[in-house]
């Protein structure tokens, strides 16, 4: 699976990688790779495969789940599909609370004690989405775990992960992406180990000249 969903993030450059000539993040960040699965939605082939993968996923590790909560906004496409395929309520979670209306956060049927599976197209550092699984289990939720389309498997993450007794599983990963890159010729075998210290340590730009 990690593999095939790879290849159909590339194919549609979802997920574009350009070590040469590094992206350069809100952050400041200089970044060997960009990703916007946002354009997963407008590939009908590639979104197949991910919203099957993506299903299969949380039926595999999660089968008991009751219901599927999007993160806001690019996970709510996601959790929409992916519920649809498994025949359960979905909903999504904003980044606060709305200032009119029912000033909710949450939005959806979410039952107190509901058996939650958390939708994220990217997990980075992890700080948003672990937001998300705070305001469900505040509002009684029992958060089972959270599944992205994708994660750069930065150590900030998982430390994140671990300090918030939350399981994340991915799709795909950082290293899935790199190496069948470098299969396909879309990159050189020899860019591998800076793509993975820019991974290690994604602030330091030594990355872009290791090796030379």
């Amino acid at each position: 699976m990690a593999h095939t969903v790879a290849g159909a993030l590339l194919d549609i450059e979802a997920v574009f990688l350009r070590p040469d000539e590094p992206f350069t993040w809100a952050s400041g960040i200089k970044s060997p790779i960009y990703t916007d699965n946002r354009l997963v939605l407008s590939a009908p082939a590639q979104r197949t495969i991910v919203e099957d993968s993506l299903a299969e996923r949380i039926k595999e590790m999660f089968p008991e789940a009751d219901v599927l909560m999007g993160t806001a906004t690019a996970g709510i496409a996601h959790a929409a599909l992916a519920a649809e395929r498994l025949g359960l309520p979905m909903g999504y979670v904003r980044s606060s609370a709305k200032d009119h209306g029912r000033t909710n956060q949450i939005e959806g049927r979410l039952e107190p004690g509901a058996k939650v599976v958390v939708v994220e197209d990217l997990v980075s550092t992890g700080g948003s989405v672990i937001d998300v699984v705070h305001a469900l289990r505040e509002a009684g939720a029992d958060v089972l775990g959270i599944v992205a389309l994708f994660s750069y498997g930065m150590e900030v993450a998982t430390q994140a992960m671990s300090d918030a007794d939350v399981a994340l599983t991915t799709l795909t990963t950082f290293d899935d992406i790199i190496e069948l890159a470098a299969q396909t010729g879309r990159i050189s075998a020899s860019d591998i180990p800076r793509l993975r210290a820019f991974r290690d340590n994604p602030r330091d730009d030594a990355w872009m000249t290791l090796g030379e």
